[in-house]
């Protein structure tokens, strides 16, 4: 009688939500579909950064709605840009910057844009904060506000860009109280995921690896800064490092232009743009323009994107409500394949921002970066905000790698182990026994025991094999020797700007310079047309699975309902979603860590 019940109730929404989702969601198609309101003659474009950025276009039908959007992505943002400088309606852009920090190669892929519009478009962009505070990256927002034609401040706001500080929380002498044992094996010293798990404070190795990436990051913000504000470098350096500031100080010391509440940089921006000029939403804009600019011709590159952790299977049977970034690999090597079986397809450029996960995702992804290549499609990868251990490992056979100065990258190596909970456990009168049938390594994932010395042993052996195959996959696509490649690698991460001297990338910059690579490797003169691929089931299906009857499926909108509105929950789920890829079922993963932006 419950089960019966439950059928009921689930047919009951699934009708509710069909007799009343459907059409809404037709509405709003349709009202999307219809002819907007003609663009004023002097326009002025208005884009928000301070909701954050994802590297991609999320797939999913639903990201706006459960908060997985933000202010919209890196590569939306570019695309609009490189419209708008050729509209002759669009005069300016009006940009608002975050109070804290933003992600280092997002920065740079911004700021790009940023002059490709000011330059090639000869449109003036007009950069607003009202406060930057020393959170996270708080360099790399500076840096795109340095690039606009002028940076304007809150009055009595606060100028804290005095560097960057990354912190991490070690739990060893709290695994040590409660008899938590962390079972767990690196490849090499600088794979230092899960060394929160293992030590209390950094090892010199860790140390190092942080120091290192960090210097880069901060050295490539000040250089970029300092030429766009045209002053030296070393002096740029000593002037920030004294602060902080309020803004009039800030101004007076020539780090920004100048001192104003919104209203009046809006009002300056309108007034320039031309008489009636108007504020239009970047996101109205953006839409409009992608719909006009949809019949370019020319030989097409397909452009596959792939952000986020990267995991088997594919995003068709994720929740059409999560607004998460996932790397499903049989969607992103689908997409691959489907290229390179494209006539029409000339080339393709595969825009990587990821951490890494598992290895067997990964290299099921390489194998369709190798097929489209023995297809003649050269794959030509554009770094984003990460291309990091299994990122990498994904671009490290492409034909050329194309790394913003500050993309996290490298991470060559790989860990794997588990928690053994035992003790811990018996301390609260809970005892875990295993039995198993077969050899003894059938129980080496058990959680109430630590690896016994055999099971140690060949899980040891099985991280070697990994780690070597992720050199080899390195040093075939990159062309080093297997013997440099272990020097490089080790786990460590590295900077675009550190990659390119080591030959982990080909060319520093951004998305519209893998194009004009990829344009070159495949012999394509003038311009290109850009299609999409991206192997995932469409968002009509996605929502016809958000519509089954099962009690399953009664449960999954429930808790999504939850999940929704509860911004707590959201960041608990955050955290098990990163707690399951690094303890990952398989014991092993390719996954660098991922700093505070």
């Amino acid at each position: 009688m419950k089960q019966f019940f439950l059928t009921v109730a689930g047919v009951f929404v699934g009708l509710l939500l069909f007799l009343v989702g459907i059409p809404f969601l037709l509405i709003v198609i349709a009202a999307g579909a219809s002819q907007p309101a003609p663009l004023p003659a002097h326009s002025v474009l208005s884009l928000d950064l301070r909701g954050g950025l994802t590297d991609q276009e999320p797939r999913n039908p639903f990201a706006a709605i459960s908060g997985g959007g933000g202010s919209g992505s890196v590569m939306s943002v570019i695309e609009t840009l490189r419209r708008a400088e050729s509209d002759d309606k669009i005069k300016a852009l009006f940009v608002r910057l975050p109070e804290g920090g933003m992600a280092p190669a997002a920065a740079d892929e911004l700021r790009l844009a940023f002059k490709h519009f000011r330059s090639v478009g000869k449109k003036p962009i007009y950069a607003h904060s009202q406060g930057l505070y020393p959170s996270g990256m708080v360099t790399s927002t500076y840096k795109l506000g340095a690039s606009a034609s002028e940076f304007w401040m809150q009055p009595d706001s606060s100028f804290q860009v005095v560097g960057i500080a990354s912190e991490e929380m070690f739990f060893k002498r709290f695994f040590d109280k409660y008899g938590v044992k962390a079972e767990y094996e690196q490849r090499y010293e600088y794979k230092n995921a899960v060394n929160p798990y293992l030590y209390n404070d950094y090892t010199p190795a860790h140390r190092e690896s942080a120091l290192s990436w960090m210097g880069s990051v901060y050295q490539t913000a000040i250089n970029h800064a300092a030429a766009d504000r045209k002053v030296d470098p070393a002096r740029l350096v000593k002037v920030l490092e004294a602060g902080p500031y309020s803004a009039q100080e800030a101004r007076a010391q020539g780090l920004i232009d100048r001192v104003g509440q919104v209203q009046e940089t809006r009002d300056i921006a309108l007034s320039r743009a031309g008489k009636g000029a108007k504020l239009i939403d970047f996101s109205d804009y953006a839409s409009r323009s992608k719909a006009a600019a949809g019949n370019k011709s020319g030989p097409t590159i397909a452009v596959i994107g792939a952000e986020g952790p990267i995991m088997t299977g594919t995003g068709g049977n994720a929740s059409p409500f999560s607004g998460d970034s996932t790397v499903y690999s049989d969607d992103v090597a689908k997409a691959l394949y489907d290229a390179a079986a494209d006539k029409d397809v000339k080339a393709i450029v595969f825009r990587v921002s990821s951490p890494g996960g598992s290895d067997t995702a990964s290299e099921q992804i390489l194998a369709g970066v190798k097929a489209a290549k023995a297809a003649g499609k050269p794959v030509v990868v554009s770094m984003g905000t990460y291309a990091a251990s299994g990122g990498y490992w994904i671009s490290s056979q492409a034909s050329a790698i194309v790394a913003e100065p500050s993309t996290l990258t490298g991470s060559i190596g790989v860990y794997g182990g588990k928690f053994a909970l035992g003790e811990a456990l018996s301390r609260f009168g809970v005892d875990t026994r295993q039995v198993h049938v077969g050899g003894d390594y059938a129980g080496a994932f058990g959680t109430g025991e630590g690896f016994t010395p055999d099971q140690r042993a060949k899980f040891s052996s099985w991280m070697d094999r990994i780690y070597a195959g992720f050199v080899t996959r390195v040093a075939e696509g990159r062309k080093l020797p297997e013997a440099r490649v272990r020097e490089i690698a080790k786990g460590r991460v590295w900077t675009g700007e550190q990659a390119l001297k080591l030959g982990l990338v080909d060319e520093l910059g951004g998305f519209y310079q893998a194009v004009d690579k990829a344009k070159a490797l495949a012999n394509i003169k003038g311009d290109v047309k850009l299609k999409t691929m991206n192997g995932s089931p469409s968002p009509f299906e996605a929502l016809e699975r958000a519509l089954g009857v099962s009690s399953t499926s009664v449960r999954t909108l429930a808790a999504s309902a939850w999940l929704l509105g509860d911004p707590r929950s959201q960041a608990i789920m955050d955290q098990l979603a990163t707690a399951r890829l690094r303890a990952a079922p398989s014991g092993a993963s390719v996954l660098a860590d991922t700093p505070v932006q």
